[in-house]
């Protein structure tokens, strides 16, 4: 009977320490991560809570799709974008000083993605309102000069944003561009500071064979001219067939110097930037004859 007991005991407490390694493992799985440059979460917008998940992770910026809504709200799927993506992001960053991650690190970009359709001079000028009051916490431009804040608000989409955007001499608001906006006086780096494309817009190559050399010179090029004018670069879109293909192709934009390279796949992207041994400096390319 005695041996019995003890017998039941011992698998009593083998459980509680399965349990409490268990319980162990999830916290280290919940735990926030330092902050991860290079890092851009394409969020899913029907998530109750869509930047939890990146800024655990520790991404240091984040795109979602906004609409207008019927009550004449910027809405993130029907929820009021103030609640579910501003507020948590400026309440974070006052409790840590200034900023969304501990440390001196930049602003975290917040790009807003508009349906087409929408009228753009109604949905800028709504959040406009909803921004502008945060103007401690939000870079702002004034007078031609950028103050940078905790978090950056660009808005994607068409040259009409850009127009209206320009306008505003005290805009708390940004446009994120393309590469086709490298260059243009009427789109300065004050204006349009990042620019943004889909990898297939320019890119044919899908990661199954070693990049063409004409589709790396090009990257390379891109990257280079963008910098030269002073904007940052935001890459997206690589093709998700495997992760060994997603990461050959990450790893070629990171060694053309692409300042944030954007997935839906937070958790696969996270891991690849803290384990990959990324060059320090863009891969010099020779062009081809």
């Amino acid at each position: 009977m005695t041996g019995s007991v003890s017998t039941v005991a011992s698998g009593l407490v083998g459980l509680a320490g399965t349990g409490g390694a268990a319980a162990i493992g999830l916290a280290m799985l919940r735990r926030p991560r330092p902050y991860l440059p290079g890092s851009h979460a394409l969020l899913d917008p029907d998530r109750r809570d869509p930047l939890a998940e990146a800024l655990r992770r520790g991404y240091g910026s984040a795109s979602i799709p906004v609409e207008l809504g019927a009550d004449g709200r910027p809405l993130v799927r029907g929820r009021p974008f103030a609640r579910v993506v501003l507020r948590p992001l400026l309440d974070r960053a006052r409790r840590r000083g200034g900023r969304v991650h501990h440390g001196p690190m930049p602003p975290f970009g917040l790009v807003l993605e508009p349906p087409r359709g929408v009228p753009v001079r109604d949905l800028l000028g709504l959040l406009h309102e909803e921004v502008a009051p945060h103007a401690g916490l939000i870079t702002r431009c004034v007078g031609g000069r950028v103050v940078p804040g905790a978090v950056t608000v660009l808005v994607s989409g068409t040259p009409e944003a850009r127009e209206v955007l320009a306008a505003d001499p005290g805009r708390h608001l940004f446009a994120d561009g393309t590469f086709d906006d490298v260059g243009r006086e009427e789109a300065p780096a004050a204006l349009v500071p990042m620019v943004s494309e889909h990898w297939s817009w320019r890119f044919g190559w899908d990661g199954e064979e070693p990049i063409p050399a004409e589709e790396r010179y090009l990257l390379h090029d891109l990257v280079r001219a963008a910098h030269a004018d002073g904007r940052r670069v935001r890459l997206f879109g690589v093709p998700h067939r495997t992760r060994r293909i997603r990461a050959t192709c990450w790893a070629e934009l990171a060694a053309a110097g692409v300042d944030l390279i954007g997935d839906m796949d937070l958790a696969a992207l996270a891991r690849y930037l803290r384990t990959a041994r990324q060059p320090r400096r863009p891969v010099a390319v020779a062009r081809t004859p």
